[in-house]
């Protein structure tokens, strides 16, 4: 997963400045938030997250075995990072 500089803020920043930190998902069109130095939340944009709310849609109505499934043959398409990885760009 490519995460960038400008797309990362801390929990406590999130916190203390919340209106700049929703302009900056607005405009990178998600913004991660970590605690402790550790991913903790996404915050999506709209209009990022009107993207992806059909597949999110479609996933929820999936057997657990047919979501299983699924994400075996994304990974065989995509080949996705874990969560854990993070490859930093500015």
């Amino acid at each position: 997963m490519k995460i960038s500089k400008e797309g990362i803020v801390s929990n406590s920043d999130m916190i203390k400045n919340y209106k700049s930190c929703r302009e900056k998902a607005e405009s990178t069109g998600r913004l991660f938030i970590f605690k402790n130095n550790q991913l903790d939340a996404v915050l999506f944009s709209l209009s990022e997250f009107e993207k992806l709310t059909p597949i999110l849609e479609y996933f929820e109505k999936l057997s657990d075995e047919d979501r299983v499934t699924a994400m075996n043959l994304l990974k065989s398409v995509t080949l996705p990072h874990k969560i854990k990885s993070f490859d930093f760009h500015e």
